[in-house]
């Protein structure tokens, strides 16, 4: 079995260009928020103070930035279904409601 046919049954895709359209956003949204770091580390508080105090404030900031900018190239790649389903188990993963996640 293939990387992507392995992808396909794991996400519960009906083929593999839809994959690769889901693998697309996924690298889409990285390259996006990646490019958004900098404007957004300036904003928090530039190259001052402490780094660590400074990536933990980034990255709490860059989690809701980041699942915005996936739906909406999910939207853009039409598979916003499937990453909306993504987001919500991932929001049920991270509040610990897990019986409310479809069965997989």
């Amino acid at each position: 079995m293939s990387f992507l046919q392995s992808l396909k049954s794991r996400w519960k895709l009906k083929s593999l260009a839809q994959v690769v359209w889901v693998l697309i956003a996924f690298a889409c949204t990285g390259f996006t928020v990646m490019f958004l770091k900098t404007p957004i580390v300036n904003w928090i508080g530039g190259s001052e103070g402490n780094d660590a105090l400074l990536t933990i404030v980034y990255y709490i900031f860059i989690l809701p930035i980041y699942n915005i900018i996936l739906l909406i190239y999910g939207f853009v790649f039409g598979q916003f279904a499937f990453f909306w389903d993504f987001e919500k188990k991932m929001w049920y993963r991270m509040t610990r409601q897990k019986h409310k996640i479809k069965s997989e």
